[in-house]
């Protein structure tokens, strides 16, 4: 048996749509998962569910907590957990908005803590499940365009 063989187990991978959320996804399809595809864009996530075997389409939002709760019932036991939705702002600090603010901590902060809350209560209950938090190495680099 492989030490990565994840066949039978069912892997969210939130923002998946495109780069290092897709990678992720292929390389967790590569080793046998189940992957929920998740973006907020339908199209988007059916596009990557075509291509992707053994995938299944989750659109929903990643910071509204009623979408989070109802995404991952639909779903059903998620034995894997990739918080990797995120963005940035660019530009001078001085000229980031309050509510663009808000909006980044809310995907890139908030997200992560409202999907792990809807998928551990069912970890929990099997004794079993991963969750890996993706982070930015633009949290520690200093530009003047990405100060936010």
């Amino acid at each position: 048996m492989s030490l990565f063989d994840l066949s039978g187990r069912t892997a969210l991978v939130t923002g998946s749509t495109r780069g290092l959320g897709l990678a992720l996804a292929r390389a967790l399809a590569d080793a046998g998962a189940r992957i929920a595809i998740n973006g907020r864009t339908g199209a988007a996530v059916e596009a990557v569910v075509a291509e992707l075997d053994n995938s299944v389409a989750a659109p929903f939002d990643v910071t509204d907590e009623a979408a989070v709760g109802a995404a991952v019932e639909r779903l059903g036991p998620v034995d894997v957990l990739v918080n990797n939705a995120g963005m940035t702002i660019r530009g001078p600090l001085q000229e980031v908005s309050l509510a663009e603010w808000e909006r980044m901590l809310a995907v890139n902060l908030t997200s992560a803590f409202l999907v792990a809350r809807a998928v551990v209560p069912g970890m929990i209950e099997r004794r079993t499940g991963k969750i890996v938090n993706v982070g930015s190495v633009m949290s520690e680099v200093a530009r003047p365009t990405v100060a936010p």
